[in-house]
Protein backbone atom coordinates (compact mmCIF):
# COMPACT_ATOMS: atom_id res chain seq x y z
CA UNK A 1 0.00 0.00 0.00
CA UNK A 2 3.24 2.50 1.10
CA UNK A 3 4.23 1.81 -2.76
CA UNK A 4 0.94 2.33 -4.37
CA UNK A 5 0.36 5.69 -2.55
CA UNK A 6 4.28 6.73 -3.12
CA UNK A 7 3.39 5.98 -6.87
CA UNK A 8 0.17 8.37 -7.01
CA UNK A 9 2.55 10.85 -5.29
CA UNK A 10 5.00 11.00 -7.79
CA UNK A 11 2.08 11.15 -10.51
CA UNK A 12 0.62 13.91 -9.03
CA UNK A 13 4.20 15.83 -8.90
CA UNK A 14 5.52 14.51 -11.79
CA UNK A 15 3.29 13.54 -14.40
CA UNK A 16 0.75 16.27 -13.19
CA UNK A 17 -2.27 13.97 -12.77
CA UNK A 18 -4.96 15.48 -10.37
CA UNK A 19 -4.82 13.13 -7.18
CA UNK A 20 -5.61 16.31 -5.20
CA UNK A 21 -8.34 17.63 -7.22
CA UNK A 22 -11.06 15.30 -4.90
CA UNK A 23 -10.50 15.28 -0.84
CA UNK A 24 -11.68 16.48 2.63
CA UNK A 25 -11.63 20.05 1.62
CA UNK A 26 -15.39 20.33 2.72
CA UNK A 27 -15.72 22.96 5.74
CA UNK A 28 -16.83 21.54 9.42
CA UNK A 29 -18.68 24.80 9.69
CA UNK A 30 -19.39 27.66 7.36
CA UNK A 31 -22.35 29.43 9.18
CA UNK A 32 -21.17 31.79 11.52
CA UNK A 33 -17.85 32.55 9.79
CA UNK A 34 -16.26 36.19 8.70
CA UNK A 35 -16.16 34.65 5.31
CA UNK A 36 -20.28 34.47 5.30
CA UNK A 37 -20.50 37.77 7.26
CA UNK A 38 -22.52 40.95 5.24
CA UNK A 39 -23.73 42.50 8.95
CA UNK A 40 -22.74 46.19 9.33
CA UNK A 41 -21.46 45.68 12.70
CA UNK A 42 -19.73 42.56 11.22
CA UNK A 43 -20.94 40.82 13.77
CA UNK A 44 -20.97 37.23 11.87
CA UNK A 45 -21.96 34.61 14.86
CA UNK A 46 -25.36 36.81 14.90
CA UNK A 47 -25.50 37.75 11.44
CA UNK A 48 -25.58 33.82 10.50
CA UNK A 49 -26.46 31.20 13.07
CA UNK A 50 -26.59 27.77 12.98
CA UNK A 51 -30.36 28.00 12.56
CA UNK A 52 -30.16 29.79 9.70
CA UNK A 53 -27.67 27.45 7.84
CA UNK A 54 -30.48 24.92 6.41
CA UNK A 55 -31.96 27.72 4.89
CA UNK A 56 -29.51 30.00 3.64
CA UNK A 57 -27.46 29.70 0.34
CA UNK A 58 -23.70 29.91 1.52
CA UNK A 59 -21.49 32.21 -1.23
CA UNK A 60 -18.23 31.11 -0.22
CA UNK A 61 -17.83 27.77 0.54
CA UNK A 62 -20.04 25.16 1.84
CA UNK A 63 -20.13 22.67 5.14
CA UNK A 64 -21.46 19.13 5.87
CA UNK A 65 -20.91 16.07 7.54
CA UNK A 66 -17.85 13.96 6.55
CA UNK A 67 -17.67 15.01 3.42
CA UNK A 68 -15.61 16.06 0.41
CA UNK A 69 -15.40 18.17 -2.85
CA UNK A 70 -13.37 19.28 -5.72
CA UNK A 71 -10.41 21.63 -4.68
CA UNK A 72 -12.96 24.75 -5.88
CA UNK A 73 -15.48 23.48 -3.49
CA UNK A 74 -18.00 23.89 -6.48
CA UNK A 75 -19.26 20.33 -6.25
CA UNK A 76 -20.13 18.77 -3.05
CA UNK A 77 -20.67 14.83 -1.20
CA UNK A 78 -21.77 14.71 2.44
CA UNK A 79 -23.80 12.72 4.43
CA UNK A 80 -27.17 13.86 5.92
CA UNK A 81 -28.97 11.45 8.64
CA UNK A 82 -32.13 11.88 10.22
CA UNK A 83 -33.05 9.08 13.85
CA UNK A 84 -36.75 10.73 13.79
CA UNK A 85 -36.23 12.26 16.77
CA UNK A 86 -34.53 15.36 15.72
CA UNK A 87 -36.62 18.15 14.25
CA UNK A 88 -34.25 18.98 11.11
CA UNK A 89 -31.92 16.51 9.42
CA UNK A 90 -28.23 16.21 10.45
CA UNK A 91 -26.22 17.74 7.88
CA UNK A 92 -23.59 19.78 9.76
CA UNK A 93 -22.16 19.71 13.17
CA UNK A 94 -23.22 21.86 15.79
CA UNK A 95 -21.69 24.05 18.11
CA UNK A 96 -21.95 27.12 20.11
CA UNK A 97 -21.12 30.92 18.94
CA UNK A 98 -18.55 32.69 20.93
CA UNK A 99 -21.47 34.63 23.19
CA UNK A 100 -22.85 31.39 23.74
CA UNK A 101 -20.57 29.22 25.09
CA UNK A 102 -18.93 29.74 28.67
CA UNK A 103 -15.57 29.42 27.08
CA UNK A 104 -16.13 30.88 23.65
CA UNK A 105 -17.02 29.09 20.27
CA UNK A 106 -17.33 25.16 20.73
CA UNK A 107 -18.36 22.61 18.83
CA UNK A 108 -20.54 20.07 20.35
CA UNK A 109 -20.49 16.53 18.61
CA UNK A 110 -18.25 13.75 18.60
CA UNK A 111 -16.95 12.64 14.93
CA UNK A 112 -13.17 11.10 14.57
CA UNK A 113 -11.31 11.56 11.22
CA UNK A 114 -9.46 7.90 11.18
CA UNK A 115 -7.55 7.70 8.12
CA UNK A 116 -5.75 9.43 5.17
CA UNK A 117 -3.24 9.44 2.58
CA UNK A 118 -1.75 12.34 1.51
CA UNK A 119 -2.99 11.57 -2.04
CA UNK A 120 -6.90 11.21 -0.13
CA UNK A 121 -6.71 7.95 -1.94
CA UNK A 122 -8.52 6.91 0.55
CA UNK A 123 -10.66 8.82 3.93
CA UNK A 124 -12.38 7.38 6.66
CA UNK A 125 -14.20 8.91 9.20
CA UNK A 126 -16.43 8.41 12.28
CA UNK A 127 -19.53 10.20 13.23
CA UNK A 128 -21.64 9.28 16.64
CA UNK A 129 -25.17 10.39 16.23
CA UNK A 130 -27.75 9.87 19.23
CA UNK A 131 -30.94 7.97 18.96
CA UNK A 132 -32.57 10.11 21.31
CA UNK A 133 -33.74 14.29 20.11
CA UNK A 134 -29.91 15.99 19.67
CA UNK A 135 -30.18 18.79 22.71
CA UNK A 136 -29.66 21.94 20.83
CA UNK A 137 -31.73 24.39 23.22
CA UNK A 138 -30.45 22.33 26.31
CA UNK A 139 -26.75 22.92 24.83
CA UNK A 140 -27.20 26.54 24.09
CA UNK A 141 -28.68 27.90 27.33
CA UNK A 142 -27.08 25.52 30.23
CA UNK A 143 -23.66 26.49 28.76
CA UNK A 144 -24.86 30.11 28.59
CA UNK A 145 -25.51 29.85 32.23
CA UNK A 146 -22.81 29.07 33.45
CA UNK A 147 -19.37 31.26 33.98
CA UNK A 148 -16.04 31.02 32.86
CA UNK A 149 -14.82 29.38 35.91
CA UNK A 150 -17.38 26.18 35.33
CA UNK A 151 -16.65 23.51 33.03
CA UNK A 152 -18.39 23.55 29.61
CA UNK A 153 -21.81 21.55 29.45
CA UNK A 154 -20.73 18.48 26.73
CA UNK A 155 -22.89 16.66 24.59
CA UNK A 156 -22.26 13.82 26.37
CA UNK A 157 -23.61 15.58 29.84
CA UNK A 158 -26.93 15.42 28.16
CA UNK A 159 -27.52 12.21 29.10
CA UNK A 160 -28.13 11.53 25.23
CA UNK A 161 -25.52 8.71 24.59
CA UNK A 162 -27.41 6.88 28.09
CA UNK A 163 -27.04 2.90 27.64
CA UNK A 164 -25.17 3.60 24.16
CA UNK A 165 -28.53 4.13 21.86
CA UNK A 166 -26.45 5.90 19.46
CA UNK A 167 -25.35 5.04 15.64
CA UNK A 168 -21.91 4.99 15.19
CA UNK A 169 -21.41 6.42 11.00
CA UNK A 170 -18.45 5.31 8.99
CA UNK A 171 -18.28 6.96 5.92
CA UNK A 172 -15.15 5.71 3.42
CA UNK A 173 -13.62 7.22 1.01
CA UNK A 174 -11.23 5.47 -1.84
CA UNK A 175 -9.94 6.45 -5.55
CA UNK A 176 -10.08 3.81 -8.41
CA UNK A 177 -8.22 7.00 -10.05
CA UNK A 178 -8.12 10.91 -9.38
CA UNK A 179 -11.77 11.40 -10.55
CA UNK A 180 -13.42 7.91 -9.50
CA UNK A 181 -14.25 7.08 -6.57
CA UNK A 182 -15.95 4.61 -3.92
CA UNK A 183 -18.25 5.92 -1.48
CA UNK A 184 -19.15 3.30 1.48
CA UNK A 185 -21.27 4.08 4.39
CA UNK A 186 -21.78 1.97 7.55
CA UNK A 187 -24.26 2.29 9.90
CA UNK A 188 -23.96 0.41 13.27
CA UNK A 189 -26.60 0.09 16.30
CA UNK A 190 -25.04 0.46 19.46
CA UNK A 191 -27.93 0.80 21.62
CA UNK A 192 -30.06 -2.08 22.87
CA UNK A 193 -32.49 -2.11 20.78
CA UNK A 194 -33.78 -1.24 17.56
CA UNK A 195 -34.24 2.16 16.07
CA UNK A 196 -34.73 3.96 12.95
CA UNK A 197 -32.26 5.52 11.22
CA UNK A 198 -32.19 7.38 7.61
CA UNK A 199 -29.07 7.95 5.57
CA UNK A 200 -29.00 10.87 2.47
CA UNK A 201 -26.29 10.77 0.89
CA UNK A 202 -26.35 14.33 -0.50
CA UNK A 203 -24.69 15.53 -4.18
CA UNK A 204 -24.56 19.28 -4.36
CA UNK A 205 -23.21 22.16 -6.15
CA UNK A 206 -22.46 25.28 -3.88
CA UNK A 207 -24.34 28.31 -5.06
CA UNK A 208 -22.29 31.20 -7.20
CA UNK A 209 -25.25 31.85 -9.68
CA UNK A 210 -26.99 34.15 -7.37
CA UNK A 211 -24.76 36.84 -6.76
CA UNK A 212 -24.18 38.87 -9.98
CA UNK A 213 -20.73 37.26 -11.30
CA UNK A 214 -21.37 33.78 -12.26
CA UNK A 215 -24.46 32.98 -14.44
CA UNK A 216 -23.55 29.46 -15.52
CA UNK A 217 -25.95 27.33 -13.67
CA UNK A 218 -25.21 23.92 -13.10
CA UNK A 219 -27.43 20.73 -13.43
CA UNK A 220 -28.09 17.80 -11.29
CA UNK A 221 -30.59 15.61 -13.09
CA UNK A 222 -31.73 11.80 -12.27
CA UNK A 223 -30.03 9.62 -15.98
CA UNK A 224 -33.48 7.43 -17.57
CA UNK A 225 -31.51 7.15 -20.93
CA UNK A 226 -31.33 3.67 -21.73
CA UNK A 227 -28.23 3.45 -23.61
CA UNK A 228 -26.26 4.84 -20.63
CA UNK A 229 -28.42 2.60 -17.87
CA UNK A 230 -27.47 -0.45 -19.93
CA UNK A 231 -23.89 -0.14 -19.14
CA UNK A 232 -24.70 0.24 -15.52
CA UNK A 233 -26.33 -2.98 -13.10
CA UNK A 234 -30.25 -2.55 -12.83
CA UNK A 235 -29.89 -2.16 -8.88
CA UNK A 236 -28.74 1.05 -9.49
CA UNK A 237 -29.45 4.61 -10.08
CA UNK A 238 -27.95 7.30 -11.91
CA UNK A 239 -27.30 11.21 -11.15
CA UNK A 240 -25.22 13.39 -13.56
CA UNK A 241 -24.15 16.52 -12.43
CA UNK A 242 -22.81 19.01 -15.39
CA UNK A 243 -21.10 22.55 -14.50
CA UNK A 244 -19.81 24.87 -16.81
CA UNK A 245 -15.86 24.74 -15.51
CA UNK A 246 -15.84 21.77 -13.49
CA UNK A 247 -17.21 19.36 -16.30
CA UNK A 248 -19.51 16.14 -16.04
CA UNK A 249 -19.43 14.13 -13.09
CA UNK A 250 -21.89 10.67 -12.32
CA UNK A 251 -23.09 9.63 -9.25
CA UNK A 252 -23.87 5.53 -9.44
CA UNK A 253 -26.14 5.38 -6.35
CA UNK A 254 -26.57 1.16 -5.46
CA UNK A 255 -30.02 -0.05 -4.53
CA UNK A 256 -31.56 1.47 -6.36
CA UNK A 257 -32.67 4.50 -3.57
CA UNK A 258 -35.34 7.49 -4.57
CA UNK A 259 -33.64 10.18 -5.33
CA UNK A 260 -34.43 13.30 -4.24
CA UNK A 261 -33.67 16.87 -5.69
CA UNK A 262 -34.30 20.52 -4.56
CA UNK A 263 -32.41 23.87 -5.05
CA UNK A 264 -29.52 24.92 -3.34
CA UNK A 265 -31.10 28.64 -2.33
CA UNK A 266 -31.94 30.69 0.03
CA UNK A 267 -35.53 30.33 1.58
CA UNK A 268 -36.65 33.89 2.03
CA UNK A 269 -39.94 32.55 3.29
CA UNK A 270 -38.70 31.19 6.16
CA UNK A 271 -35.79 33.85 6.82
CA UNK A 272 -38.87 36.46 7.00
CA UNK A 273 -36.72 38.60 4.27
CA UNK A 274 -36.80 39.48 0.50
CA UNK A 275 -33.35 38.30 -1.10
CA UNK A 276 -34.06 38.84 -4.87
CA UNK A 277 -33.18 35.42 -6.84
CA UNK A 278 -32.85 33.38 -3.71
CA UNK A 279 -36.35 32.50 -2.88
CA UNK A 280 -37.37 28.78 -3.25
CA UNK A 281 -40.16 26.44 -1.94
CA UNK A 282 -37.19 23.75 -1.26
CA UNK A 283 -39.50 21.09 -1.95
CA UNK A 284 -38.20 17.76 -3.08
CA UNK A 285 -38.67 16.66 -6.45
CA UNK A 286 -37.42 14.67 -9.01
CA UNK A 287 -35.52 15.93 -12.28
CA UNK A 288 -34.57 13.61 -15.23
CA UNK A 289 -31.80 14.60 -18.04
Amino acid sequence: MMHAERHRLSEADVQHKPWYRWGPYLAERQWGTVREDYSPSGTAWDSFPHDHARSRAYRWGEDGLIGICDDQGLLCFALALWNEADPILKERFFGLTGTEGNHGEDVKEYYFFLDNTPTHSYMKALYKYPQRAFPYTELVAENRRRGRNEPEYELLDTGVFTEDRYFDVMVEYAKVDPEDILIRMTATNRGPASAPLHLLPTLWFRNTWSWGRDYGRPVLCAVRDESTLQRIPTDFHLVRAMHHTLGEYWLACEGAPELLFTGNESNAERLGVCRTGHATSKMASTMQC
